[in-house]
């Protein structure tokens, strides 16, 4: 009995060696799994990502053209207001006492024109029987063009000077809203050499568009009147949709960068969006319905040699590719063909087939190495990690 302890001992460890190599240590069988699938039909976008700003559409700065002191303001930060609409008055008292003192000069002037003219009427006759000389009938008549000619220049300055006391009240332009006060009640503005700006007024904030800066590389792919989406950070879940207006040509040069204002017309109905809000744009400048489509990955398979055990390779005998043309796999039964295709859109998800594919077809995408369990649970399970093709039922968003 003692003689055969050591003897189960011995056996023990082999087995425990073999339960360890046989579980731990052992090549596992693997099988190749291809990730194959037909192409679908269904929506697919080529687009240009770019940022902007929100601005009105038409705003009016309005400001003075008399220097003065601010006597009222009647308005304020994001008041609407209407075409004709008193905003601001400047200081009137020295405009009504220049005022009053031409009128006066102006009466005085008119006062002397009426009493040359009568002494004039009696140079002329006494001119006319011979009474005076030529030259006191021309020095007659220069005093009364004198004094004609200072009532039109007073009544001229009278006119400036009502016109400079209606321009002390400062009035809306147009409907709009406010956007900025840029003055306050006992403050004095000079319009000396330009027009101090005291409101800023905006249209119609119903109506809005974005300026957004498009990289020169992506200009040239952007027309008037395409598809746009906007995002903003303070509506992060909300998708404003609008449209190319117009691409100015005025290039903007920062850090070596060359950008364009592209313009962007909006609604706003709700008034969410709020001028000078930062927008992240999406501008559409190709879109297909119902385009052909597999994964993007497709195009850069290519089989190994651990496929070759379980699959016949047909290569393409067709190396030289042309601009928009490309390989792909296809696998019909246990062989795989290479296939030449013509290619469209490419949003690095789906790739739009053009041509050289039929909808029918199994196109590889990749390939994976597991073991027989893990290539069994594969095959009766979708990966949850994958990204779903875009099917015909699927909308622009």
């Amino acid at each position: 009995m003692k003689k055969a302890k050591p003897f189960i001992i011995i056996i023990c460890i082999v087995l425990a060696v073999a339960a360890t190599w046989f579980f731990g240590f052992r090549k596992k069988p693997t099988v190749t799994v291809l990730d194959a699938e037909k192409p679908a039909r269904g929506y697919i976008s080529q687009s240009v990502t770019s940022t902007g700003t929100v601005q009105p559409v038409d705003t009016v700065a309005v400001g003075t053209q008399v220097s003065g002191t601010i006597a009222k303001i009647y308005v304020d930060f994001n008041s609407v207001v209407k075409k004709g609409q008193l905003l601001a008055e400047l200081d009137k008292t020295l405009f009504v006492a220049s005022l009053n003192q031409i009128k006066g000069s102006l009466a005085q002037a008119q006062s002397q024109e009426v009493y040359q003219k009568g002494n004039f009427d009696r140079q002329s006759q006494l001119y006319t029987v011979g009474a005076i000389s030529k030259a006191d009938y021309d020095n007659a008549l220069y005093t009364y063009q004198a004094a004609k000619a200072s009532v039109a220049s007073l009544t001229a300055q009278v006119q400036s000077q009502q016109k400079n006391l209606s321009l002390a009240s400062i009035f809306s332009p147009i409907d709009g809203t406010v956007l900025s006060r840029n003055i306050s009640e006992g403050q004095t503005v000079a319009a000396s050499f330009s027009t101090p700006t005291l409101f800023s007024i905006a249209k119609d904030l119903t109506k809005m568009q974005v300026r957004a800066s498009v990289d020169e590389a992506d200009i040239g792919n952007i027309t008037e009147g395409e598809r746009v989406s906007f995002t903003v950070d303070a509506f992060p879940n909300d998708v404003f949709k609008g449209a190319i207006q117009e691409i100015r040509l005025s290039p903007t040069v920062s850090s070596n960068v060359v950008t364009y204002t592209t313009i962007v017309n909006t609604s706003n109905d709700d008034k969410k969006l709020k001028p000078g809000m930062t927008t992240n744009i999406t501008i559409y400048t190709k879109e297909v319905d119902s385009a052909l489509l597999i994964p993007a990955k497709a195009l850069k398979f290519a089989p190994d040699s651990s496929l070759v055990k379980q699959y016949t390779l047909a290569p393409d005998t067709s190396t030289h590719l042309r601009h928009g043309l490309a390989h792909i796999w296809v696998k019909e039964g246990e062989t795989l063909i290479q296939k030449k295709i013509k290619i469209g859109i490419n949003d690095n998800t789906h790739v739009e087939v053009l041509d050289g594919l039929g909808d029918s077809e199994v196109v590889v995408a990749g390939a994976e190495q597991l073991s027989d369990e893990k290539a069994a649970t594969s095959a009766n399970q979708a990966s949850p990690f994958m990204p779903k093709r875009p099917t015909r039922n699927n909308k622009r968003q």
